[in-house]
């Protein structure tokens, strides 16, 4: 029989160091299309948070410890590699340059020295294979309104690097066609973010040995500020299908060089996004099978579906699987597929997905497991995640509740909750497995993911909605959740905590210093959260920049008095909760004098407030230790200011 005993205070055997040293993050998945051979990139807490290139079906490194295959462009990253004949081409951290490898021999530099540029998203030629095409971000000027991006191409021969496309403030996507006589890509300009208002062009490719250039090129779809179209994919030389949120939802569309036409694929729209804010690069929620059929996931309530789509009948067919997300869809063969799939019980994982037709359901094989953590445990200490529509409909959560197999609460207690605020805003929480999850509800804590308003897969309008609204709208869902929840008995409504990073931290510290909203939770939990709208303005990166500009309403030259008054700095004396911050001190999307200002001034009030520096750590924890030291130091804060004893 289970023992009864206080919520928050259940010993569980999901223990922080567990997490980190049975736990790797799957970055990418690669297929080489001309060999078939499958990579994928691992980022490894254990291994200081580097990423590696791995062979998926044989589990082996194809460089040494020295390397680590990340991008820094837009800060961000993602596509920090791609396969193709044999060869592996890899943008390389330390060093920013491109390096060739083919997984038997020392990487080679493809790039010149110059750690003032940095690459991403690369594409290789298929008619000149050692020309590559690249996002090249240029760092020589830093001030954010003088770093250039542009596509360029690379002569893997000569190391020469010169400009393809140019003149918007930002690139993504360079694709090719199967021949190779045709490009496309995404460019957006500021003040738009790409889920703003991206646009995808198409080009000729005109390629000799040794030189490169587009030509003819044309605007296929997206408009600024208006509509946004992304993930370009070719399905054979005359046709690009791509996803556009035209009809207010991401859906798949085509277009053909020869007609110069663009064309709806879906029947009738479908409410779902085919596709998500692009934050990193090389997302991708849909693949061709072949040049009529499609595997798709879209986002349905907030959970990921795999949908086949026929292009010429413009049928859709639902596929049953145990995904709770999927990431990262990608073509093997016409009858098979790889993505990233993540469920209430499994956590991520690389997956081969293999049809026989494509009328019947598939069968799933596992290829890599990101965490091995759940074989090791006992049954009964896995909480699954509820989907929670509140506010009538105008709201989205996820909840799990406590769950430990050697322990039950007491029948005159509702526990207490954590409210986790995601980060973005634009962004959203996916659900499925999430081991920091795991750790809070296995010790008797109720977990509530809140995708609030402005949060992505919802639609265009939802996303919207914190256009002009940021520190307020989302701040009054984050409250909301609690009052509901609390009201239907499911959390102890005077024992929740608010956490978040980033953005996230942003409003946990707007929550807990605007009047309405303050005294709703009893602590929070800042990691390297904004705490001054117009610092930050002055100095962030270049993808966020103008990012404000919108979820603000104007320039802080425009509208000073609106950045004062969603600035938490400047509310600071108003904070009665107890606040942990947590910060990198790397961090270049969000510097460490965000975090130190605000601290000073809740010091200087006498209020209740702790703080942790990362020697060493950016915009999030890569490295094992630190990862282990946050959550630990995050449960133990919410214990003591609880007034919790472990059982």
């Amino acid at each position: 029989m289970p023992t009864v005993a206080p919520y928050g205070t259940w010993k569980s055997p999901i223990e922080a160091d567990l997490i980190t040293q049975k736990s790797i993050q799957l970055v990418d998945i690669i297929p080489d299309p001309i060999t078939g051979e499958l990579f994928h990139v691992e980022g490894r807490p254990s291994e200081g948070g580097r990423n590696v290139i791995v062979r998926s079906r044989t589990n082996e490194d194809i460089f040494g410890p020295g390397w680590n295959a990340r991008s820094g462009v837009h800060e961000y990253g993602g596509a920090p590699a791609t396969a193709y004949g044999g060869k592996i081409y890899f943008s390389e951290w330390k060093t920013r340059r491109i390096y060739m490898t083919d997984g038997s021999t020392e990487p080679i530099p493809v790039t010149q020295e110059n750690p003032n540029l940095r690459y991403a998203n690369i594409a290789v030629c298929p008619s000149s294979p050692h020309l590559l095409v690249a996002v090249q971000e240029n760092h020589e000027k830093p001030a954010p309104n003088d770093v250039v991006n542009e596509l360029v191409v690379i002569n893997t021969q000569t190391q020469l690097v010169t400009s393809l496309v140019a003149g918007a403030d930002f690139y993504s996507s360079p694709t090719f066609s199967p021949d190779g006589k045709h490009i496309a890509w995404l460019s957006w300009k500021h003040p738009d973010m790409p889920w703003e208002g991206s646009q995808i062009w198409v080009a000729d490719a005109e390629v000799t040995d040794t030189s490169f250039q587009v030509l003819n090129a044309h605007l296929v779809d997206g408009e600024p500020d208006k509509i946004s179209a992304n993930e370009p994919l070719w399905i054979n030389n005359d046709t690009l299908v791509y996803q556009c949120d035209a009809s207010g939802y991401y859906n798949p569309c085509k277009y053909s060089i020869s007609s110069q036409t663009c064309k709806k694929i879906l029947r009738e729209p479908i409410k779902d996004d085919f596709s998500e804010s692009a934050w990193v690069f090389g997302m991708s929620r849909c693949t061709a099978l072949d040049e009529r059929t499609l595997l798709a996931s879209p986002i349905h309530e907030g959970f990921s579906q795999l949908m086949i789509i026929d292009i010429e009948t413009e049928e859709t067919t639902i596929i049953d699987n145990s995904f709770t997300s999927i990431d990262f869809l990608r073509y093997l063969s016409p009858t098979s597929a790889v993505m990233s799939g993540l469920g209430d019980d499994n956590a991520v994982a690389l997956i081969q997905v293999e049809f026989t037709d494509y009328k019947t359901t598939p069968t799933f094989t596992t290829i890599k497991e990101t965490s091995n953590l759940v074989s090791t445990l006992p049954p009964g200490y896995i909480s699954s995640g509820k989907p929670c529509s509140l506010k009538g409909g105008n709201l989205y959560a996820i909840l799990n509740l406590p769950t430990n197999a050697d322990f039950s609460g007491p029948s005159s207690e509702k526990p207490p909750a954590v409210v986790n605020i995601h980060g973005g805003p634009t962004g959203r929480t996916r659900p499925g497995l999430s081991w920091i999850t795991q750790y809070f509800t296995s010790r008797g804590w109720a977990w509530i993911d809140v995708n609030y308003s402005g949060s992505s897969g919802y639609g265009r309008a939802y996303r919207e909605r914190l256009r002009g609204k940021w520190g307020i709208a989302e701040v009054a869902d984050a409250a909301d959740v609690v009052k509901e929840l609390g009201e239907q008995g499911v959390i102890d409504p005077k024992r929740v905590a608010i956490r978040g990073g980033s953005a996230g931290g942003y409003t946990v510290l707007m929550t807990l210093c605007t009047p309405e909203t303050a005294n709703v939770f009893a602590a929070g939990t800042s990691s390297y959260g904004v705490s001054d709208l117009a610092m930050l303005a002055n100095d962030t990166h270049k993808f966020e920049s103008q990012y404000l500009f919108k979820l603000v309403g104007g320039t802080p030259e425009e509208v000073p008095e609106i950045y004062a008054a969603r600035s938490p700095v400047k509310h600071a004396d108003e904070i009665r909760s107890p606040l942990l911050i947590l910060q990198g001190s790397d961090d270049a999307v969000v510097p460490p004098n965000q975090a130190e200002t605000i601290l000073k001034i809740i010091k200087d009030q006498g209020g209740v407030v702790e703080y942790v520096l990362f020697e060493g750590e950016g915009h999030g924890w890569r490295k094992a230790e630190n990862v282990k030291k946050a959550l630990e130091t995050e449960c133990n804060f919410y214990e003591r200011m609880f007034k919790l004893g472990a059982s």
